[in-house]
């Protein structure tokens, strides 16, 4: 069964989670701040983390920073605030998904299980076709979800890595933001073009040697992103 960590310094809607989320069997750890959640971690095993940006003690996003730290584990952030500058920070500093307060539980639901079957298969569950990608000095191997850089191993999440795969198995192709949004999150398309501009700079920052002149992961202004680079 997977587990959950919710955090949030509202016990009514950490409760109201854990009743949506055990109706879809997935278990749940319950914390009310930064801290706590940190401390059940160390302690817990849990496959992703929900985590309220404002709280006492610790808010979420000083918990985000400290999870990125050590770990690749899927977090989704919770917020009231809806300002376009809130949810990039949110994603600019490690976090896969960001869903804005007050949320349906539908939603909230799918976009859990969505990143958990992200991160169920990045986790080491074998690809029989051993499929290795090579452009230039960059290595994907499929099979152990590994990335590599001139041999250099390079760490991604689970989203980052996605949207890597998917740009490399379609070299040369080029492919908008809902594009790729729809096929990674494997939903329509919300807030498309910022949620996935923060990943793709990210993704440059690992794998780039000069993100600003990037020589795999390249940008066709006004349309979209592919990966480009000799097999």
């Amino acid at each position: 069964m997977d587990r959950v960590l919710v955090c949030d310094d509202d016990k009514e809607i950490v409760d109201a989670i854990e009743i949506y989320l055990r109706r879809e069997d997935i278990d749940v750890v319950k914390a009310y701040n930064g801290k706590q959640a940190l401390d059940l971690l160390e302690k817990e095993e849990v496959q992703l983390v929900l985590l309220d940006i404002m709280m006492p003690e610790m808010d979420g996003i000083e918990a985000t920073k400290a999870i990125r730290e050590k770990s690749k584990i899927p977090i989704i952030l919770l917020s009231a605030k809806s300002e376009e500058k809130d949810k990039i920070q949110g994603l600019d500093i490690g976090a896969d998904d960001y869903i804005t307060k007050p949320f349906n539980a539908g939603e909230l639901v799918a976009r859990v299980k969505s990143n958990l079957r992200r991160y169920t298969s990045l986790g080491g569950q074998k690809d029989e076709s051993g499929s290795i990608i090579k452009i230039g000095g960059l290595t994907i191997n499929d099979e152990n979800k590994q990335v590599f850089v001139d041999d250099v191993f390079v760490r991604l999440t689970p989203i980052e890595y996605n949207i890597l795969l998917f740009l490399s198995k379609n070299k040369g192709n080029v492919f908008s933001s809902p594009q790729i949004y729809e096929h990674i999150w494997n939903e329509k398309p919300i807030d498309a073009e910022n949620t996935v501009a923060v990943h793709i700079r990210h993704i440059r920052e690992k794998i780039e040697i000069n993100p600003r002149e990037p020589q795999y992961l390249k940008v066709v202004w006004g349309v979209g992103y592919k990966i480009e680079g000799d097999l």
